[in-house]
């Protein structure tokens, strides 16, 4: 098993190493922001893990964060979040994407099973994701959230 910080990988490095390793094993993809991580993030990728053999987490990087969370996100860098993401058992590999969506990662690497939080329907994902997986016969899977657990309640109860 690789160290964690084998498993942070450029885009291109990634795409590489996944050719090299997906024969035969079913590559799933899942992506977020995962800033401050808890015990829902950790229950999600353990699903998501299990949908496939190798999971990649694309994680936001910190100026798409800040236009999807507002000028005070993320709380860590990208570079952070990543290596923290690696270290967790059920994740294979991180890739950092720059963009506010990640469809130029679904179109690198071509997973096989894209996973979404409970946040999302298939109907509410984006238009531009939706696409580039239906082109390349991914399935979508929409894991349920754990309740009581959020980075944004967590960020409040943390200025209180």
């Amino acid at each position: 098993m690789p160290g964690k910080a084998d498993r942070v990988k450029t885009l291109g490095v990634l795409k590489k190493a996944l050719a090299r390793t997906r024969r035969g094993k079913k590559v799933v993809l899942t992506n977020g922001v995962f800033d401050l991580l808890h015990v829902g993030h950790v229950a999600y990728l353990e699903k998501a893990k299990s949908f496939g053999d190798v999971l990649v987490v694309a994680v936001n990087g910190d100026a798409s964060v800040r236009v999807l969370k507002g000028p005070t996100r993320p709380v860590n860098p990208a570079k952070a979040r990543a290596q923290v993401l690696a270290g967790l058992r059920a994740v294979d590999h991180v890739t950092i994407f720059h963009g506010k969506r990640v469809t130029s990662v679904i179109r690198a690497l071509e997973p096989d099973i894209y996973v979404k939080g409970g946040d999302y329907s298939v109907a509410t994902l984006n238009e531009e994701e939706r696409e580039a997986l239906r082109k390349i016969g991914a399935r979508i899977k929409i894991i349920p959230f754990v309740r009581g657990f959020s980075t944004t309640k967590t960020i409040k109860k943390m200025k209180k």
